[in-house]
């Protein structure tokens, strides 16, 4: 701690916190989960433990006069066998809503992945400490995101000023749920996620359920979806499934049909969109599973370069049998919410190729094959905020079937929208 400030040690509360839907007290402090305590309960999946405990979306929120800050936090941190240490966590600050610095935390719990072997083991390790100072004077409205990709827990927060929480901002609560590229995998930083910078260009706030490895249609992750309060809901739903191999065809589509049941037994008229998968070549027409491609040892795109990258271990004969492939899950989603629309008007579907496409992929390829990089994210972004947030969208003020939006007067002379459906 430095001594050249009066520090003022404020309890980090509930209040301080948006993005969260659970706070566990632990030995350190506390830590933050995107899924209740009673939906971890039902799965035993590391994968899922890990992915939910990673504060995607999470930011501490407060207003002060402080002009320096002061955030210990004990992370874990990811470490895979053969291949070079990841970069710290990065935490963002905004300061009334415009991008104020970046800082990480050194030290912290380590998770050791040995990805031949499928092993993971933890060790503890020690709390870090992050600053910002010389922040400008005079009353402002302090965001820090805490890393995306790195379980956080938060030990203490000091600043030179007393500190309140932010007042309501009045802005529409954005409830996203959806896989690893949702989860910000490859984005630069917690506020440059893809559904973060959109949730900014949107005006809302935004409640990210972005479950890496796990967007898997659990029936908890519904009925968290159901139980959240919310203004807007998507649900990205088929990358995950055709990763894991989970499911057939035959189970997919009273599984999705259950999984909007659920969301909708608590949100019945809120604007809902279903999108499917961006682009992911390797899984277009080929099923899964997903695997690590470690390649030859002398070969620098393999781990050892610290270049993972997957491949599909499917074959694409396999769709006879009724595997997933990403054009089978968009055919099929398309077919769920147009025969749905039929009785929940405020139900739309959006081809993900329309954020992320062939275009973009020749332009941007995905470095492991399945995740889109920083600039990625960012197109991504910008593209749903103006599919889904501008005028005419399902997510904007008029809403996508209001009697003077363009999606109404297309379907009435058409029958069929366009991009969103």
């Amino acid at each position: 701690m430095h001594a050249d400030h009066n520090w003022i040690t404020t309890p980090i509360t509930p209040d301080l916190l948006r993005g969260a839907l659970d706070l566990e007290r632990t030995e350190r402090g506390l830590l933050p989960h995107r899924l209740p305590a009673w939906a971890r309960a039902q799965c035993a999946d590391p994968q899922l433990a890990m992915a939910e405990a990673q504060p995607s979306g999470v930011r501490l929120v407060f207003r002060t006069r402080a002009t320096a800050i002061e955030l210990d936090t004990l992370p874990t941190k990811q470490v895979y066998v053969g291949a070079p240490p990841r970069p710290d966590g990065r935490y963002d600050l905004l300061i009334d809503g415009r991008p104020g610095g970046e800082a990480s935390v050194t030290g912290g719990n380590t998770l050791t992945i040995d990805m031949t072997a499928g092993t993971a083991e933890k060790r503890p390790g020690p709390a870090g400490t992050l600053r910002f100072t010389a922040l400008p004077d005079g009353v402002k409205d302090v965001e820090i995101w805490l890393p995306h990709n790195e379980t956080t827990e938060l030990v203490a927060l000091r600043t030179d000023a007393p500190v309140e929480p932010a007042p309501p901002t009045g802005r529409k609560v954005w409830l996203h749920h959806g896989s690893s590229i949702s989860h910000g995998s490859n984005a630069a930083s917690p506020s440059t996620t893809w559904p973060a910078l959109a949730a900014r260009l949107g005006g809302v706030e935004l409640i990210n359920l972005g479950l890496g490895g796990s967007a898997l249609l659990d029936p908890f992750t519904a009925r968290t979806l159901r139980d959240t309060p919310a203004d807007l809901i998507s649900v990205k739903i088929g990358i995950n499934l055709v990763n894991a191999d989970l499911m057939r065809l035959r189970a997919f589509g009273p599984a999705v049909h259950g999984f909007l049941d659920t969301i909708r037994e608590g949100h019945p008229r809120t604007p809902l969109l279903v999108v499917s998968p961006v682009l992911c070549p390797i899984h277009e027409d080929t099923p899964g599973p997903s695997v690590p491609d470690f390649g030859d040892p002398g070969d620098l795109s393999g781990l050892s370069a610290g270049k993972l990258r997957f491949r599909a271990a499917g074959d694409p004969a396999e769709r006879a049998g009724g595997k997933l492939t990403l054009t089978v899950i968009r055919d099929e989603l398309s077919r769920i919410v147009e025969q749905r629309r039929a009785d929940d008007p405020n139900l739309c579907y959006l081809d993900g190729r329309e954020l992320y496409g062939e275009a973009d992929f020749a332009e941007l390829p995905l470095p492991d094959k399945l995740h889109p990089d920083a600039a990625a994210h960012r197109r991504i972004g910008e593209r749903f905020a103006a599919l889904a947030f501008a005028r005419g969208g399902p997510f904007a003020p008029d809403g996508p079937l209001a009697a003077d939006g363009p999606l109404a007067a297309e379907l009435r002379e058409t029958g069929r929208p366009g991009t969103l459906s």
